[in-house]
């Protein structure tokens, strides 16, 4: 009987066991923690490629995560990820979907980042997808249809331009001007090794008059330095000039001074003009008096 119940407990414990070392095994394999030591991030990709459910998350290449879930949503997917919490992530991290593999599997890798500002978990981070073979041989596949056509268009050009070729007059053509080419080459470089020495002294001309100029420039500088204070002066005077002849403008219009009072002043210019037409008429009678018997003078007088 204790036999018997000996056997029973070894083989109850082995199987305790056996269970422990598979829900182990299962949980190291499906990434499951029984701990908090993680932290959850959302991302948005354009494109995942074939990522799955408990696919790796590396930092730095290193494992450090696993993809909880990903949901489609606004032709875009949202991927959350599980990653440890001693990884500490910056303002400027990255997050990437990449090939594993030639076979084909997929890994989130993470850029920690390098700023002092911290990550804002409660935000959804935006990842980057790079092409990988697969894609790049479903976008080859995809201009399969275009590629005849761009074969029988560069085709289609080339002949155009065999025709030209063939072209007996075009031909003549080309082959004047590249002599004409090679002629007028000839000639600029035998130019050249003429005049080379007269190149030569204008450089050095060019080269003395430039010298002269910094030297005139050095040796005149005080008196240059002089003349632009002059000029300035002189345009603070003007404009001084100005604001004082606007000034004595303002002023004879609103009759602030004589030359005001007389050209603006209505009164006297109507006693102006009384008096011109008074001396004007006095003016007549004494012409028409002169002509006739003489300036007659009708005056009385009173001393007493």
């Amino acid at each position: 009987m204790k036999d018997n119940r000996k056997t029973e407990l070894k083989v109850g414990v082995t199987v305790f066991l056996s269970l422990l070392t598979m829900i182990i095994i299962f949980g190291w394999a499906k990434n499951i923690s029984l701990t908090s030591s993680q932290q959850v991030i959302d991302i948005e990709f354009k494109n995942v490629a074939g990522l799955e459910d408990g696919d790796n998350v590396t930092v730095n290449g290193v494992r450090s995560g696993f993809v909880e879930s990903i949901t489609v949503y606004n032709e875009k997917v949202l991927v959350k990820i599980s990653l440890n919490k001693n990884i500490n992530l910056k303002s400027n991290a990255k997050f990437s979907v990449s090939m594993i593999d030639l076979m084909g599997g997929k890994k989130i890798e993470v850029f920690p980042g390098t700023t002092e500002e911290e990550l804002d978990l409660s935000k959804v981070q935006i990842g980057e997808f790079y092409a990988d073979i697969p894609t790049v041989m479903a976008t080859i596949g995809s201009l399969g249809d275009d590629i005849p056509l761009l074969v029988k268009q560069v085709n289609s050009s080339l002949e155009s331009i065999q025709i030209f070729l063939k072209d007996e007059k075009f031909s003549n053509e080309l082959k004047s001007t590249l002599s004409n080419l090679s002629t007028l080459t000839f000639k600029l470089n035998k130019l050249i090794d003429v005049n080379n020495e007269n190149i030569k002294r204008l450089a050095d001309n060019s080269v003395e008059l430039t010298e002269e100029a910094k030297k005139m420039l050095a040796e005149n500088r005080e008196n240059l330095k002089l003349s632009v204070e002059a000029i300035i002066n002189l345009t603070a005077k003007s404009d001084t000039l100005v604001t004082n002849l606007n000034s004595l403008v303002e002023e004879t219009k609103a009759q602030k001074n004589n030359a005001g009072r007389i050209l603006y002043d209505e009164a006297l210019i109507n006693n102006l003009s009384e008096t011109l037409k008074t001396t004007k008429e006095l003016t007549k009678i004494l012409l028409e008096q002169l002509k006739g018997e003489g300036i007659n003078i009708d005056a009385k007088i009173n001393l007493f």
